[in-house]
């Protein structure tokens, strides 16, 4: 049985029980400091200073363990991001192009990088959220929110017009998604205004946007923590994109495992550059 313990004081330490959502009452004299220990499943703190695990004991002082982030991708360039406070969406798609949108799709606010209709159903999005569609900075139960203008092509907007780079500062993480970005480099005003990304979001499927080449010479230009593709071929949708593959091959990542979701604290962020790929959810 896992117990974990908190309420600390100089007489007393009260144990979680997780597996019966309970609080029991034990004296622990010795270990008069507290600590914090968050329980992100429910998304609440609790303190503590002892942790008992099948008999074994880890005393931990001030210990403090943050409230965790999650990114869960939905195909295309849908993503959730579920932070502390704030529930943010990005490019909801529209099933007619072949991918069931995930269950549980709500949020605070659903951000939109440009029109088509595998990147603004905002209609689909639950909770009644604020939707922001373009460049401008934005605020969301503390989440801030920045559209950075840029080109769905390499033309200047030509072929398909523009697309709205979004910058999310949640959790103290430093979130960019790319949208369709179709611009073979960012110029150096888009880079100042980014400034720092500890999280990149990036396209790589080509065709309609960069393909995993160009992409991997974007995330050179920011230097992103962690690297997420997304925008590439998965088994469903109804028209033609690179896989992810090439992508990998060219940042060295081939051997990446797919993992449902990240789960990430500021403190977590890798000190060298870490390419994830998420399942479709």
């Amino acid at each position: 049985m896992t117990k974990i313990l908190g309420e600390s004081g100089r007489s007393s330490i009260k144990t979680f029980y997780p597996e019966h959502g309970e609080w029991a009452s034990f004296a622990y004299p010795e270990h008069g400091e507290w600590a914090s220990f968050a329980y992100p499943e429910h998304g609440e703190w609790a303190s503590f200073a002892y942790l008992e695990i099948e008999g074994l004991s880890l005393i931990e002082n001030f210990a403090k363990i943050a409230f965790a982030m999650d990114i869960y991708w939905g195909g295309q360039a849908l993503f959730k991001i579920k932070g502390k406070t704030a529930t943010i969406v990005i490019d909801p798609f529209d099933p007619e192009i072949g991918l069931k949108l995930p269950k549980d799709l709500s949020a605070d606010a659903v951000l939109v990088t440009h029109s088509h209709h595998d990147h603004n159903n905002s209609a689909a999005v639950l909770g009644n959220p604020l939707v922001f569609d373009g460049p401008g900075e934005y605020e969301v139960k503390g989440a801030i929110i920045t559209g950075i203008s840029s080109f769905h092509d390499n033309e200047n907007g030509a072929q398909r017009g523009l697309n709205t780079i979004y910058q999310l500062i949640i959790d103290d993480v430093n979130i960019v998604h790319l949208g369709d970005l179709g611009q073979s480099i960012l110029s150096e005003a888009q880079v100042a205004q980014i400034e720092t990304a500890d999280i990149l979001l990036i396209p790589v499927g080509g065709v309609y946007t960069i393909s995993g080449k160009i992409a991997s010479n974007i995330v050179s230009q920011l230097e992103p923590k962690i690297i997420i593709p997304m925008h590439y071929k998965v088994e469903g949708l109804k028209f033609e994109l690179e896989g992810v593959e090439n992508f990998l091959k060219e940042m060295g990542a081939e051997n990446v495992i797919p993992q449902p979701k990240l789960t990430i604290t500021k403190d977590k962020l890798p000190d060298e550059p870490q390419v994830v790929v998420l399942s479709k959810s």
